[in-house]
């Protein structure tokens, strides 16, 4: 399983107490007429179609569509680095019928914006993560690192010399390369993109030199033999790139990021609207169709439950604001 260290709650405790019985049990019976959901749920999703949040969002939503028999819709609302969806979610009537894919980079909000159009720490009530995804490092085919050694004794001998790309500064991959650069004793320097993928594509053209991604964005080119990955975070290797070595066995034990994606309800959404889309969640993680799916992104399923996704975002938090504050992100 991913390892979430410095995270005081365990992937394994996690998982415990989001598979926990008490969500689960009473709560499959056909509903009765008036019961929630009576009609269609949104589901804001506060990035662009086709990234890692807005796939997972848009699989998992079918999958509660066809269990409780109502349409849940995904609607893109992108911009501000996701505020702007989170914004509209947050100011949403508490019903159950508006969702938000929420996923590590609103823990990093505090620490990118002075202000906020929402109260970042109660606005939501979490419901469970979807997914946990591994941070990649990936360098191009024609890249003269070949293991993560030897780019760290590169990077050490030429502070900022070595380039990487992002999806913009405060983005999730700007983050976890801080959080690389932390754990290295490394200084890197950054190319900001408009987006993921177009940093993906700055690696492949060979104008920065690495890129920190979860594998779901780069499999294609990886397979292809486009891109070479030096390394994966967790603490095991992952079923879809077998023959990637964890950070650890690359030789970086203090590398722990992971990547979550899920769904929440704004605040004073009533509890039992919020267990039973628990529950649903996490049945729906648990089919095979569905497990299939998030191993091919290099994945692993969620379904923790509301009180240990709300720590783990109070955990996230903590840590992004240690990151932000050694790499010397400016509030907006």
């Amino acid at each position: 399983m991913f390892n979430h260290h410095p995270h005081r709650v365990t992937r394994r405790a996690l998982l415990g107490v989001g598979l926990a019985a008490p969500f689960v049990g009473p709560l499959r019976p056909a509903l009765a007429q008036g019961e929630y959901p009576s009609r269609p749920v949104r589901v804001i999703v506060p990035w662009a179609p086709g990234g890692a949040v807005d796939t997972l969002a848009r699989r998992i939503s079918q999958k509660l569509t066809d269990a409780l028999g109502q349409s849940f819709v995904v609607e893109n609302k992108s911009g501000a680095t996701g505020t702007i969806g989170a914004g509209e979610a947050a100011r949403a009537a508490p019903d159950g019928y508006t969702l938000m894919a929420m996923d590590n980079t609103y823990a990093m909000l505090p620490y990118l914006f002075s202000r906020l159009p929402f109260d970042q720490a109660t606005a939501f009530h979490p419901i469970s993560v979807t997914a946990f995804s591994p941070i990649l490092l990936a360098v191009g085919e024609k890249s003269p690192y070949r293991d993560l050694a030897s780019l760290v004794a590169a990077a050490k001998k030429d502070p900022e010399k070595l380039t990487y790309g992002t999806g913009g500064i405060g983005s999730a991959p700007h983050f976890a390369t801080l959080a690389f650069e932390r754990a290295a004793g490394v200084k890197l320097y950054q190319v900001p993109y408009r987006g993921a993928g177009e940093a993906v594509i700055g690696v492949l053209s060979g104008n920065v030199d690495l890129v920190m991604i979860s594998p779901g964005s780069a499999l294609g080119n990886i397979r292809g033999g486009q891109l070479r990955p030096l390394a994966i975070s967790g603490n095991h290797r992952v079923a879809a790139l077998p023959e990637v070595p964890t950070f650890a066995e690359a030789g970086l034990p203090g590398y722990s990021v992971i990547n979550w994606s899920g769904l929440a309800a704004p605040k004073g959404t009533p509890d039992t609207i919020v267990a039973r889309l628990h529950a649903e969640m996490t049945r729906a993680l648990e089919a095979p169709d569905m497990k299939a799916f998030i191993a091919e992104l290099g994945s692993e399923p969620g379904g923790i439950t509301p009180g240990a996704f709300s720590r783990l975002l109070t955990e996230e938090a903590a840590r992004w604001r240690e990151v932000a504050t050694s790499g010397g992100i400016e509030r907006q």
